[in-house]
């Protein structure tokens, strides 16, 4: 494994992260062999958030933490602020305060080493947002915080708000990054800075120091070569369908068959290719993962020490047609 160190952030967080949307009230056998798992292989850095099982996976995961005394060794981010069926927008003050505290109490806790806000409000004034979340960090119970699921304006928006005011700034954000593109988004209000629509938000970031942590950074399985162009009708379950939906079309088949190319000529799979890319694209690129079985663990910790060329990437990203020697 690799770290990176995040200002605000006194232990050195994790190049990859886990997922936690895995973990089960019925299965906390299996959930803590599986985090002993990733635990021992260098995972020391978790995603989570208020919405996710219902609030069972930030307890699984806190519950872990706990049992195994390491909550000075682990970074935990988790986020708040998801919309739930039958409430109104949630991008505000008291559901800030509402989620954030109750995430502290299930991950058994008195801070989080990032916070992120799960989606946005454009239409919620960015001052209001930044001085709650400002509030918590003075507390110590919020080490960086920012957005998970915004448009860099807003966090431009934001950390104008912020300088002006004397207050901290969002210093990382949480979108969808892959090598594939988001044709259509996986849920709504989800926002993607993969390929040519997401270069805009992409240049602001890397201008202005911001530390992305990018979920779905295999594009929901996509970019395993665990679909192809046959086989989109064979599936049912949720975890298969949704990511078709956003991510299997030809251009993102294409994409697709260059990096399984890339994986044959490099001896690795299309799934470390495909972790590769995200984090050789910037180095403070973070990529959020999901290893279901223990077994996926030391495949994927493996694509951390594999490093992509700026050609190899263009290769990928179809902006070139000559393939690198």
């Amino acid at each position: 494994m690799k770290y990176k160190q995040i200002d605000g952030v006194i232990k050195p967080v994790a190049r990859l992260l886990q997922g936690t949307v895995m973990l089960t009230a019925e299965n906390r056998d299996g959930n803590f062999r599986l985090l002993d798992a990733l635990f021992e292989k260098g995972f020391s850095s978790y995603d989570t958030a208020h919405g996710y099982g219902e609030g069972v996976c930030e307890k699984e995961l806190g519950a872990w933490i706990k049992a195994r005394g390491i909550r000075d060794e682990v970074v935990i981010l988790t986020k708040g602020c998801h919309p739930y069926k039958g409430e109104p927008k949630r991008v505000a003050p008291a559901y800030i305060r509402q989620d954030l505290e109750e995430s502290l109490e299930r991950l058994q806790t008195d801070h989080v080493e990032l916070y992120l806000l799960h989606r946005d409000d454009r239409e919620y004034p960015v001052g209001e947002i930044v001085d709650v979340l400002d509030e918590y960090k003075s507390k110590g119970q919020i080490g960086v915080y920012g957005g998970s699921n915004w448009r860099a304006d807003r966090v431009a928006a934001a950390n104008e708000y912020a300088a002006a005011n004397g207050k901290a700034r969002f210093t990382v954000s949480s979108p969808q990054f892959s090598v594939a593109e988001m044709i259509k988004e996986p849920w709504p209000g989800c926002i993607s800075v993969s390929g040519a629509q997401g270069e805009s938000d992409r240049d602001w970031y890397d201008t202005n120091d911001i530390s992305l942590f990018t979920w779905s950074s295999l594009a929901g399985g996509f970019m395993t070569g665990k679909f192809t162009r046959e086989n989109t009708d064979g599936f049912s379950d949720y975890w298969d369908t949704n990511p078709i939906g956003a991510y299997a079309y030809e251009s993102n088949f294409q994409r697709l068959d260059r990096v399984i190319e890339l994986a044959a000529d490099k001896g690795v799979s299309p799934a470390q290719i495909s972790v590769a890319y995200v984090l050789s694209k910037s180095p403070r690129y973070h990529a959020i993962i999901a290893n279901w079985e223990v077994e996926q663990i030391a495949e994927n910790v493996a694509a951390v020490d594999i490093e992509l060329t700026a050609t190899e990437i263009a290769w990928l990203e179809l902006q070139t047609e000559e393939k690198p020697a």
